[in-house]
């Protein structure tokens, strides 16, 4: 256990010296636009650590004030507190100036965001640091990254969870303990400038009722529409657009917001428009029908085959679509046979057990192998130091690496890539935590079964990088059907729409070489067999100047990860496909891609099925 003492001074230190506004809110669900704040309590800090104010007070939502045996705050206690609108000018004084931090503090900031937005004021923070997204930096050798693991591991008392106040206390300890572990490590702080790139103004519009059947195809000449078919409308039509719409709608049809080659008729009055639905329509062979025609085929759709009662088994190894726009050059595509059913317990221990090996050196090419090595040898392969590294390993032109001088300074072993061979066995008395054994580390590649959550429960994906050029990395995702095509446009998650219509995945932003996607399975709509997630790169830079990816899978924001790897090879690539979470019957599965392509977002989005614009 590390005991932290009362401040720590680091107005000397310029990449650490901010002022701090510490906040926790508890609330009356989990979703900012549609919940209510219920608590807040601020707790403000110079960069010397002295304490410079503080406020905390009820709030009274004037809704339902949901789960009471989470928070304890009955409608009762809440009455004759005071209204968000009242409090807020008083919270933005605290929060003026100062970085907003916060334990998920995406969370906290999009609570704030929606409730000053109400209350007719903005929102004065620039910046926010989460302390999760820290200490998954600093990796702790603790169970889990819950408020509760890091209070214990850094000696802060805690008395009353889910009491804003306390949790505020509890984090400025936590919070003071880290920063101390980011010195001492030498770590950039995960600063997130606001509003990010989930800004309110994106708040996804009212949920699109989910088609229950699969798309048939094309429309051809003389024949009839199936329920399933997707339909586009552009330019103005006789009826009103919205009744057009759900009279598809309510028969069956699929109503997209923009043409690809998966459309299956585009119905305008203009058959000569110049718009770009119908300029699309045009290059890709998409049959064109005027209002007349496409009403007189919607008094008669056929009957099409629904999602729940064919949901075939998703085949093991699926790649993304390929398109004429760009082809797809793989940096060495998984063969199917290659890819196990599920990942295979190790029959004995591996030389590595629960080492944390960090490569520094070598040719990009010299790394990738290197990394790959420590991850047969049963150890995982850091790309960042951290407290649970255990090992360097140092590659031609390595001892010029800025790290190199920390590296000495906290006496970590340094070895040749000899070592990779012969490594001597894991101490008995490794320094790692508990938690790091049960993580599964698994090659490009591998699969691993998911086990069932509990009511509520969401999946999150951590994708993080080493940060060694100026390019813009964005992660998104895809919401799949049986055809790995999307069902509605809604279903590509990315900066501009961080959530899908029905918040079952959500694009969170944790800092400048960390975004994470979380996914509910329970809530996904019928259609759904498969989340694709992948990385780009915004500009010339290729993932060969960003190096190995880490992606982490944790049942949860704060959980320990059930599954890790480091997806490494990549050169030319500027796309690159990070795992897929996929039902293979009743099962859900999660498996580690690294897949990279030359083309860039664009043509990926289009593969699966969206116009780009």
């Amino acid at each position: 256990m590390t005991t932290v003492s009362a401040a720590l001074d680091v107005s000397c230190l310029p990449d650490y010296a901010h002022n701090w506004a510490l906040v926790d809110v508890e609330t009356s669900g989990l979703i900012a636009r549609r919940d209510r704040v219920l608590s807040i309590a601020v707790l403000t800090f110079g960069p010397d650590g002295a304490p410079t104010g503080d406020f905390t007070t009820l709030v009274n939502p004037g809704c339902d004030p949901g789960p009471v045996h989470v928070h304890g705050l009955t409608a009762e206690r809440l009455r004759d507190a005071p209204t968000f609108d009242q409090v807020a000018e008083q919270i933005g004084a605290l929060l003026q100036d100062r970085v907003l931090v916060a334990h998920n503090a995406q969370f906290d900031y999009d609570f704030l965001a929606h409730e000053f937005a109400r209350a007719g004021l903005h929102l004065p923070v620039t910046q926010r640091l989460c302390t999760l997204a820290l200490n998954r930096r600093v990796e702790p050798p603790t169970a889990d990254l819950s408020l509760a693991s890091l209070a214990a591991h850094y000696g802060v008392p805690q008395t009353r969870a889910h009491d804003a106040l306390d949790d505020t206390r509890v984090l400025a300890g936590i919070f003071r303990a880290s920063l101390a572990e980011a010195v001492r490590l030498d770590l950039q702080l995960p600063l997130v400038p606001c509003p990010p790139r989930q800004d309110p103004r994106f708040a996804p519009k009212l949920p699109k009722a989910p088609c229950a059947y699969r798309n048939p195809g094309p429309l051809k000449p003389g024949d009839p529409l199936v329920q399933g078919m997707k339909i586009a409308v552009t330019g103005e039509t006789e009826i009103a657009r919205i009744e057009l719409v759900a009279r598809s709608v309510a028969s069956g049809l699929n109503v997209m917001t923009s043409v690809s080659r998966h459309t299956s008729v585009l119905v305008t009055n203009d058959a000569n428009a110049l718009s770009a639905k119908a300029r699309r329509a045009v290059a890709e062979g998409v049959t064109v029908l005027d209002e007349h025609a496409f009403l007189a085929l919607l008094a008669d759709v056929r009957p099409g085959t629904p999602h729940e009662k064919h949901a075939p088994e998703v085949p093991v190894a699926a790649q993304p679509p390929a398109t004429a726009a760009a082809t797809a050059t793989a940096t060495a595509p998984v063969p199917r046979q290659a890819v196990p059913r599920q990942a295979e317990p190790r029959p004995a221990p591996k030389p590595f057990g629960r080492r944390r090996v960090l490569v520094l050196g070598g040719t990009h090419e010299e790394a990738a192998a290197s990394r790959a090595r420590v991850v047969e040898m049963g150890g995982a392969a850091a790309i960042n130091l951290s407290a649970s590294v255990t090992d360097i390993v140092l590659l031609p032109g390595g001892e010029s690496d800025r790290r190199m001088a920390r590296v000495t300074s906290l006496g970590l072993p340094v070895h040749d890539p000899a070592w990779l061979g012969t490594p001597a066995p894991e101490p008995v008395d490794s320094p790692l935590g508990a938690g790091a054994s049960t993580t599964e580390v698994l090659p490009r590649g591998g699969v691993l079964d998911l086990p069932a959550l509990p009511t509520a429960g969401r999946w999150h994906l951590v994708a993080s990088w080493a940060r060694r050029t100026d390019c813009e990395i964005d992660v998104v995702a895809f919401v799949l059907d049986e055809d790995e095509q999307v069902s509605c446009d809604e279903d590509f998650v990315f900066y501009g729409a961080p959530e899908s219509p029905d918040g079952a995945v959500r694009l969170l932003c944790d800092g400048p070489t960390e975004q994470s996607i979380t996914i509910d399975l329970a809530t996904l709509p019928p259609a759904a067999r498969r989340i694709a997630i992948a990385a780009a790169i915004d500009g010339t830079a290729t993932f060969g100047n960003v190096g190995a990816v880490q992606i982490s899978l944790t049942p949860g924001s704060d959980a320990q990860a059930t599954a890790q790897a480091t997806l490494d090879g990549t050169t030319s690539e500027r796309t690159l496909l990070l795992a897929e979470i996929y039902r293979r019957g009743a099962q859900w599965r999660f498996r580690a891609v690294g897949q990279g392509y030359d083309h860039g977002l664009e043509a990926l989005v289009r593969g699966y099925g969206i116009e780009v614009a």
